[in-house]
């Protein structure tokens, strides 16, 4: 699929009600620790209203939007990074992944134990990231130490690393994220390299009580202000109220939504966000009988997005024949579109735009 978010949090904050409602992909849900020992793996339509839209003007035989893929891991306790519950799994979970969905336990519910005891979503957090920055330091080191001889036989290049490794060292130390640095260049590829866990995105979900995606609460207020400082996203949603969502039929569920006075589920904005979070754009082909979206990282010139849909299209390029979704609406379709001259050539350097509708040239 391309593009993957893993799930994540402690035992018993809803991970797999969320992932259940999200997917409908079946997971185990029970009141004890480690009930996903596999990650789970849902794919899930981003909701597109261009896609429906374009769609009633073209009038294909297939429509095919685009898609996540996530994956539900099993609950991290403290001590993972050492080994502790499924530690060494679930780092290695992570580290497949393109972004980090994190689910905090924002709700009451005697039934439903806590490992602490107590509901303090600052304090979770905390739990999961120090695992996560212990794991990286620890990774790190082991680097450092094999780029060190490197560097001593005279490698110019380790020695270089080995500047960007101090610069990692005393940022984890700090407790900071490795998304949070601004490396660029050959820093950057120094970064990349590593496959570090925090060097991921983050997205913050707050599940929430019916109560408390009402009014608001205080539960809520701390993982907003632990998002804020950690330059991270966040979502809030109410797990049960998704998941009972998640059984009704599309009519009932838009009812079900403004009886509670929502424009849309939680689930939708999750995704959206996590298609955010990845810097992701959408453009389209109208290719024979399908219309179809596609993913692909903002940037992408157009031969790259070619390639998404075949690597002999890329190998072939010839030029790609571009309408944004705007000026195709606009016109009323793909014909009056051709009529008004509006579709335009473009070449090897072009970057394909949020929405752009796309036809490309290529040799066989």
């Amino acid at each position: 699929m391309g593009f993957r978010c893993g799930i994540i949090g402690l035992p018993n904050v809803g991970k797999s009600t969320i992932f259940n409602a999200l997917t409908a992909a079946g997971a185990a849900v029970a009141n004890y620790p480690f009930c996903t020992i596999e990650p789970n793996v849902g794919v899930v339509a981003v909701p597109d209203r261009r896609l429906e839209l374009i769609a009633q003007r073209v009038k294909p035989q297939r429509v095919t939007p685009t898609v996540m893929e996530f994956l539900d891991i099993a609950g991290l306790v403290k001590g993972a990074s050492r080994g502790e519950g499924l530690g060494n799994k679930f780092l290695g979970h992570i580290r497949e992944v393109d972004a980090v969905v994190h689910i905090v336990r924002c709700f009451d519910n005697p039934d439903v134990v806590h490992m602490d005891g107590t509901i303090d979503p600052a304090r979770d957090i905390e739990i999961v990231k120090t695992e996560l920055l212990l794991a990286d330091l620890e990774t790190l080191e082991r680097r450092i130490a094999k780029t060190e001889k490197a560097a001593k036989a005279g490698d110019r290049a380790a020695a270089k690393s080995l500047e960007v490794y101090a610069a990692l060292k005393d940022a984890l130390g700090r407790g900071l994220p490795a998304y949070t640095l601004s490396l660029g260049g050959e820093a950057g590829e120094a970064l990349k390299d590593l496959h570090l866990l925090t060097a991921k995105k983050v997205l913050y979900v707050a599940n929430v009580s019916e109560k408390e995606l009402r009014g608001g609460g205080t539960y809520i207020e701390k993982v907003r202000q632990v998002a804020a400082r950690d330059g991270a996203g966040m979502v809030v949603i109410c797990g049960d109220l998704e998941a009972e969502m998640a059984e009704l039929d599309p009519e009932e569920r838009q009812a079900f939504l403004e009886d509670l006075g929502l424009e849309e589920s939680g689930l939708v904005k999750l995704i959206r966000e996590g298609y955010s979070l990845l810097d992701l754009i959408t453009f389209y082909t109208t290719v024979g009988p399908e219309l179809r979206a596609w993913t692909i990282p903002r940037g992408t010139r157009a031969p790259q997005a070619a390639g998404k849909i075949h690597s002999d299209m890329e190998r072939g390029f010839i030029r790609a024949e571009i309408i944004h979704f705007d000026e195709f609406m606009a016109a009323g379709g793909m014909a009056q579109a051709k009529e008004k001259g509006l579709i335009r050539s473009e070449g090897k350097d072009y970057e394909i735009k949020d929405g752009d509708i796309a036809l490309f040239r290529f040799n066989v």
